[in-house]
């Protein structure tokens, strides 16, 4: 019998302007919206992260005491594994199907959370995607990386959930196959 699988959900915070990280990958005008988890249902279905190198990066960068993820295990998908690894951080070197397998593996049947513009945007471009959450926040930023950079791949999306929680709006849609 198989074991239950969980869904690959991109995850991401973005500004009205469809930025998700300012200028330089500034990440600290999101920390505001989430000083207490206003969507707890999704930490409780996540089973384990994908995080790309430079999104992992940027966050230790901004809090290197504090670059814990809620949602189970946190593996890092990069090419290098870096000369000072994160204790309880799993960095992979293998392809992206590979490591995605992996990832699976560790969330137990839950779901995988992937976090970094650019590995989110392999991950649709190879269709590796059920779904997209975004955090919807009510701030323009004018300019830094795009939800979806420049060249990307057209993908259908089919919005099924919309709800709010103070000032962010979470937005759910399900990738079109």
């Amino acid at each position: 019998m198989d074991e239950p699988r969980g869904k690959v959900v991109v995850n991401r915070s973005m500004s009205l302007d469809g930025f998700v990280a300012g200028p330089g990958d500034d990440m600290s005008w999101v920390h505001g919206y989430f000083r207490d988890d206003p969507f707890p249902e999704v930490a409780a279905a996540t089973g384990a992260m994908l995080v790309g190198r430079r999104t992992h990066d940027v966050a230790r960068a901004m809090s290197p005491e504090d670059t814990a993820y809620d949602g189970g295990p946190v593996f890092v998908l990069t090419h290098r594994v870096p000369d000072d690894p994160q204790a309880g951080v799993t960095y992979l070197t293998d392809d992206l199907p590979d490591a995605l397998q992996t990832v699976r593996a560790a969330a137990g049947g839950k779901d995988v959370e992937v976090l970094g513009a650019d590995l989110a945007a392999q991950c649709l471009r190879q269709g590796l995607v059920d779904e997209v959450l975004v955090y919807l926040l009510p701030v323009l930023l004018g300019d830094g990386v795009r939800f979806s950079p420049p060249g990307a791949a057209r993908v259908e999306l089919e919005p099924f959930h919309v709800s709010q929680e103070g000032p962010v709006t979470l937005l759910r849609f399900r990738v079109r196959r």
